[in-house]
């Protein structure tokens, strides 16, 4: 951590599935793929752990070298603020908050009680998706429901991708040489799952994400803002429950609903490229919907300084990103075509020097974040 050099990376996917497998990738580029049953989250860590001290692909020598564990909690509710040391008693309000995030919660804390089993004397660190956004005032949180149900059940606007709005927001002041607290910023992290940020004095004060991350742009197989009435519509016409619903509006809308072809930008465009009418209409709906939530926060800060994209569409596709752009000019903002057109997934200025409002793009890290705020929680309680 001194030198925040990554010394390895992977993933563990499919778990509990046919085909599970495990990808690690070591620092001088050491590449190992292991394929098996991983039945759950306890083998998965069992693995990853046995993966990182291992002689030939390794890049610990023992167990004694790891010093704490972060962990991903995507939510926290009104609950936690800020990242925090795992207790019992913060796990127990972590699965208090399961109810507002069935398919992440559940997740992420089996991977806390796997570690609790194999490094039973490691600290271990929560680092919430929404907590960054925990600094919205009531008018930009609150739905225009009774009052009694936000008192009773919590629902309001909590938003997600708060880890990376968060490192964006602040290595955006780095690169510009600004105090993160001077500037307005919007970010925009686009990738299958989507959303936007205004930061204004370094916090967020609005987000696209609702309650749950179906609200707000529309992404690759969720369908971002809908009519109430709408969805309460299609429910008494197609004659389905709750369960249907919710698996309509999170798995089968979005990109791929209104294509019929994928929730894979790449894939979406090259059917444009081929005449694909239903292609383009995702497209256009897509950026249009991007540029008015811009639009919308431009208004809510009274202003923007800069406007960031970030996520595997914001930092890749250029088409995407230049459609958004261009459409901006109103605001200030001045794409400069050569610098936009090449770049991909690399920290860059794409705005002309005279813009009045910078255009960036910034890769997004949230594991970093994570390190970083499991170290501090870490020496914070040693001193």
């Amino acid at each position: 951590m001194q030198t925040e050099e990554v010394l390895a990376k992977g993933v563990v996917e499919k778990i509990g599935l046919n085909g599970s497998f495990l990808k690690n990738k070591r620092f001088d580029g050491d590449k190992l793929l292991l394929e098996g049953e991983i039945l759950d989250h306890q083998i998965g860590i069992e693995y990853i752990v046995g993966v990182l001290i291992s002689e030939k692909h390794g890049c610990i020598k023992s167990l004694e070298e790891i010093d704490a564990v972060g962990h991903r909690v995507v939510h926290g509710a009104e609950k936690f603020k800020a990242s925090i040391r795992i207790t019992m008693e913060m796990i127990e309000k972590v699965e208090q908050c399961s109810d507002l995030a069935p398919l992440h919660n559940p997740p992420n804390l089996k991977g806390i009680y796997a570690i609790d089993e194999l490094l039973p004397n490691v600290m271990q660190v929560a680092v919430f998706d929404t907590a960054f956004h925990q600094t919205m005032e009531p008018h930009a949180y609150m739905y225009a429901i009774p009052y009694s149900l936000y008192t009773k059940y919590g629902i309001r606007r909590y938003g997600f991708h708060g880890t990376s709005h968060r490192y964006v927001s602040h290595r955006c002041g780095e690169i510009l040489g600004q105090d993160v607290k001077d500037l307005k910023i919007i970010s925009c992290h686009l990738g299958n799952g989507a959303s936007i940020a205004a930061i204004q004095g370094g916090v967020s004060v609005d987000t696209s994400m609702g309650l749950t991350p179906v609200e707000g742009l529309i992404m690759g197989t969720r369908c971002g803002d809908l009519d109430l009435g709408a969805f309460t519509y299609i429910m008494d016409k197609e004659e389905i429950g709750l369960s249907a619903a919710n698996t309509l509006i999170n798995k089968h809308s979005g990109m791929l609903g209104v294509s019929g072809i994928s929730s894979d930008m790449r894939d979406i465009e090259n059917a444009v490229e081929e005449g694909n009418e239903r292609a383009k209409l995702a497209m256009d709906m897509y950026q249009y919907r991007v540029k008015k939530y811009i639009g919308a926060y431009a208004a809510a800060m009274n202003g923007v300084d800069v406007i960031i994209f970030t996520g595997g569409i914001g930092e890749n596709d250029i088409n995407t990103r230049g459609a958004i752009c261009l459409g901006l000019e109103f605001l200030g903002t001045s794409l400069d075509m050569d610098k936009h057109s090449e770049l991909r997934g690399k920290e860059a200025i794409i705005s002309s020097d005279d813009s009045k409002v910078k255009l960036m793009v910034i890769p997004t890290n949230e594991e970093l974040v994570i390190a970083r705020d499991t170290m501090e929680i870490k020496k914070n309680s040693i001193q």
